[in-house]
Parts: structure tokens; sequence; C-alpha cells
């Protein structure tokens, strides 16, 4: 294995094949990271998402997908341009990688709240060797989902954050009043059909108890955009609020509860889930 790769693995103090999947992925996301800011992806576009909150601000669950925002609306943008520098980085550590391209699904992205109808989509297809240390089979292959919003809601902010494995880097971030705006955005209007994404709420209450700071301005941006607010009124702190309750009424918290429970290590801060907990911690919300 890579020196660089054995050293990081090493900080998860894995003890399951569960463990060293969870570790790879989030190591193999950050050398993707590296490969994009290589090729200056990050002159063009923005990290968000619950994979940003967790590699630059300590979320405490695990996130699956890397998910970019064009920093201004361009609907012929393609990732294929960096395809092959995400194979070479990867590839250079050691990891036999393939880039393919994921067709559009316009329907499931029009009703996502980070998924648009213009929305790109590819795989990083990652096959690891057989290597004892990882507890893996040879034809193990792990997945990294890179999704780019090529038509964003604007009124964001964006800063530079630093990561420093496997090497120092920087990566274009949005700002977490920004951050924030997006996650109330998709708890508010992501359609998963009858399910929910208990993703979501775990991640409100990170923000409640970290950041709760929320840029009104671009969550009104965003549910415009998205068609859910409408007519010449802005957006106030009191119709978000309004929102959240309602949606909070409405939300199934077992199932919530049980769809977070595969991406946390500690369970037990679930147990708090409740219409009621969460009613009361929403009040917390801040607003710039």
């Amino acid at each position: 294995m890579n020196e660089a790769i054995q050293q990081m693995i090493e900080r998860y103090a894995c003890r399951t094949r569960d463990d060293t999947v969870v570790a790879l992925r989030e190591i193999l996301q950050q050398i993707a990271l590296l490969g994009l800011w290589r090729c200056k992806f990050f002159e063009h576009a923005a990290f968000y998402g619950g994979t940003a909150l967790r590699v630059l601000y300590g979320l405490d669950r695990y996130s699956e997908a890397l998910d970019f925002s064009l920093l201004a609306p361009d609907k012929g943008f393609s990732l294929g341009a960096y395809g092959d520098a995400l194979c070479r980085e990867l590839g250079s550590f050691g990891f036999d990688v393939s880039f393919e391209a994921h067709k559009r699904n316009p329907e499931s992205a029009i009703e996502s709240a980070f998924l648009k109808a213009n929305t790109l989509q590819h795989l990083i297809v990652v096959k690891l060797g057989a290597d004892p240390a990882l507890q893996m089979h040879a034809q193990a292959v792990l997945k990294i989902k890179l999704e780019v919003d090529t038509d964003p809601p604007g009124g964001f902010e964006t800063e530079n954050r630093a990561v420093l494995l496997p090497v120092p880097f920087a990566v274009r971030v949005y700002s977490l009043p920004d951050l924030f705006a997006g996650k109330i955005h998709a708890l508010l209007c992501r359609k998963w059909k009858t399910r929910v994404k208990g993703r979501d709420w775990y991640d409100l209450i990170w923000y409640l108890g970290h950041h709760p700071r929320v840029r009104l301005s671009h969550l009104e941006s965003r549910l415009r955009h998205s068609g859910d607010w409408i007519g010449a009124a802005p957006l106030t702190r009191p119709d978000l609020l309004d929102r959240l309750r309602a949606a909070i009424e409405k939300a199934d918290v077992n199932q919530a509860r049980q769809e977070a429970d595969r991406f946390v290590k500690d369970k037990a801060p679930l147990e708090l889930w409740s219409r009621e907990f969460f009613l009361e911690i929403v009040a917390r919300i801040e607003t710039v």
C-alpha cells in the first residue's frame, strides 16, 4: 500500500471491514479533491454538501458524494475534461481507477434540491487490490459520485479552506451560512417519494450546534429557483420557521432516525429525536 495512504488509514483505527470501507472512501474523496485542485477545477466551482462539512468542518457522519456548484451558470460545462486528471491523481497513489459518465435522469434531478435537471453526474470507480491490510476482497469496488450544479441559484459566498492530507492543498467551498441555506432548502424541498432523508435532519442538528447562522437571501434565491417561493415578498425568519415547523409536523421521525443510523458511529444521540425535540431546536436558527 502507498505509504501516504497507509498513514491516512491508520488515523481511522479501523477494526472492521465496514470501518475500512468508510476510511477508504473518505481517503479517496480527499485524493479526488486534490486532483481537482491540481487541474484548476476550483477556479470554476465550489465544494458544498455533506462531504464538504465532513472533510472541511468535522461533521461527525459519513457522506458518500462529492457535490459541487459552478460559480456562475454554464449549461455547456462538462466534467469530462477533468476525468484524466482524476484518474492520474488516484493512480499515483496506487489505485486502479476508471472514470465513467453517469447518464442524467432529468426527472429525479428536478425533484432534488441539489440535483437539477442540468446537473452532471460522474462516477469514479475505484478497484482495490487484494491487500490483506484492507480486509477487502480482490474484486471489491468503491464508487465515488461527483455531482456538479451547472445552473446554481445566486447570492452565495465562497472561501478557501486548507486540506493537509495526503499533501497540503486548498478547496474553494461555500461559506457556512450558504451551506446551511442549501441544507435547509434540501430539508424543506427534497422529494424522496414517501421516504425521509434522515441525514438532512442530522445535519440540521449539527448546524444548530456548531454554526446556526443561515444566509436568508441565499435560501430565498434557492427557494425561488426551485419554485418553492413565489411573489414579491422577501423571505423572513418567521416565514422560515413556519416552514420548518410544518416540515417537522409532517416528518416520520422514526424513519429519519433509521435512515441516518448507518451514517453515524454514535447512535445514542439519535434516541433524542422526536417532533418535540426538533420543534424546540429550530428556534435557535439565526439569520444573516
